[in-house]
């Protein structure tokens, strides 16, 4: 046996050999535990805020309390907008943190480009020209925010080494998850405040929507009233004129009936006001079916009479129309008569047609109190159609020659021959319907 046998048994060498190894074992489970208690306690921190500002202090403050280091830096850099967002430095003197921060908005900016300084393969920046940094780590967050964090020298003499170097990573990574859910979130932060404010213009618009269709209702049932007052003429003008402006009279070429019961005054004596008034309304809601169905308009109403406009555009057709009207009224009070008069007299039913040109629209009267607009018919024609149902008796229905003629074809009249009438300084040929 050799003395170095004798020195070094195979069993001491080999207990020594496994001794050395279980050391370098504990020595890697130890940095793995450190590791991992690092990466737990950083994590913790990070994920436990939604605050970038937050984040990013915590994150530096625990990676410099892991690794002993007295001076630390991070930054979050736009490179859009060419800005820093964020910039915390702990542990730099104030003196330095003007010219800490625009070295790290240039590396930032090279690095935007890809053409980063000094970059080991593991992404970290080795003694770079930035002090009193010994190492700084670029990560992004996402396609437009990018940044940097920077760590001074160990306190206790050491240099970051490659181990060290793949925990930073690690820990930078989670950084950027922790940045991206930090700002996703934001994000909805603001959707959900954008969605609020969008809520609260809404609920406005709905009050005012709700305000505006109950002016309508208002306004339709104003004119579903106003209707029944006023000739239908009207409601087509104020619906085509929604803002109020009127076109006022025009001459154009019309009929022109008016009807009235005769002996008024002596019926409104024998019977009384109200008993006129019922039997009014009878024999009138009967007369306005035929009028509406030939478009006929009524525009002025008296106790005993009616004043109604057929302005068809052709002048052949609105004739027919008036004197269809005037047929049909003349068989509803015969019909009316033979079922109502209950012992009393007929009601008579005089008509006049003129047919011709005449000034029709609005027409405006002022005075002191202030204006006021009637929708009527003046002329010649309207005064002969009015003299017309003067002159008649017996329940006849005259009609100027204008609107025989015109309607001769389907209608068969009687000449009385030309009539004097009042008011008119010539005779006016009359006709009255057979």
């Amino acid at each position: 046996m050799s003395p170095s046998q004798l020195e070094n048994p195979p069993e001491i060498y080999e207990l020594r050999c496994q001794l050395e190894q279980s050391e370098s074992v504990q020595l890697e489970l130890d940095r793995r535990i450190f590791n991992l208690k690092t990466l737990y306690d950083v994590s913790k921190d990070i994920f436990s805020s939604v605050d970038s500002e937050v984040i990013l202090r915590n994150f530096l403050l625990m990676v410099m309390g892991n690794f002993g280091v007295a001076e630390g830096t991070v930054m979050l850099f736009n490179g859009q907008g060419l800005e820093a967002v964020h910039f915390i430095s702990v542990g730099v003197q104030q003196a330095d943190i003007p010219a800490l921060q625009n070295d790290l908005q240039q590396i930032l900016i090279e690095d935007s480009g890809r053409q980063p300084q000094k970059a080991s393969r593991d992404g970290a920046i080795l003694q770079p020209d930035c002090d009193p940094l010994d190492i700084i780590f670029l990560f992004e967050v996402d396609s437009h925010l990018t940044g940097a964090i920077g760590l001074g020298p160990k306190l206790i003499d050491e240099h970051f080494n490659e181990n060290d170097r793949e925990l930073i990573k690690t820990l930078v990574n989670n950084l950027s998850i922790a940045l991206q859910n930090a700002r996703s979130i934001e994000e909805i932060k603001n959707l959900n405040r954008d969605l609020e404010a969008k809520n609260v213009q809404l609920e406005q618009a709905m009050k005012e929507l709700q305000a505006a269709l109950r002016k309508v209702v208002i306004l339709e049932s104003i004119k579903s009233n106003l209707c029944k007052f006023v000739p239908t003429a009207v409601t087509r003008l104020m619906e085509s004129s929604p803002s109020g402006e009127i076109q006022e009279a025009r001459e154009r070429d019309i009929s022109v009936l008016f009807l009235d019961i005769e002996g008024y005054t002596r019926i409104t004596e024998e019977i009384g006001a109200i008993e006129v008034n019922t039997l009014t309304e009878k024999y009138f809601s009967v007369f306005m079916d035929a009028i509406y169905q030939n478009n006929g308009d009524v525009v002025e109403t008296a106790g005993d009479g009616l004043m109604v406009l057929f302005m068809n555009e052709d002048p052949t057709q609105h004739a027919l129309e008036a004197v269809r009207t005037a047929e049909t009224i003349r068989v509803k009070a015969r019909c009316i008569n033979n079922e109502c008069t209950l012992g009393r007299d007929p009601v008579i039913i005089n008509i006049g047609i003129c047919s011709g040109r005449a000034f029709v629209g609005a027409s405006k009267f002022d005075s002191y109190t202030g204006g006021r607009w009637a929708y009527t018919s003046h002329g010649t024609t309207t005064n002969v159609a009015a003299r017309l149902c003067g002159q008649a008796t017996g329940g006849a229905v005259l009609v100027s020659r204008d609107t025989a003629v015109r309607t001769h074809t389907s209608f068969a009249f009687e000449r009385l021959g030309p009539f004097k009438l009042k008011n008119l300084s010539e005779e006016i040929e009359v006709f009255a319907l057979s």
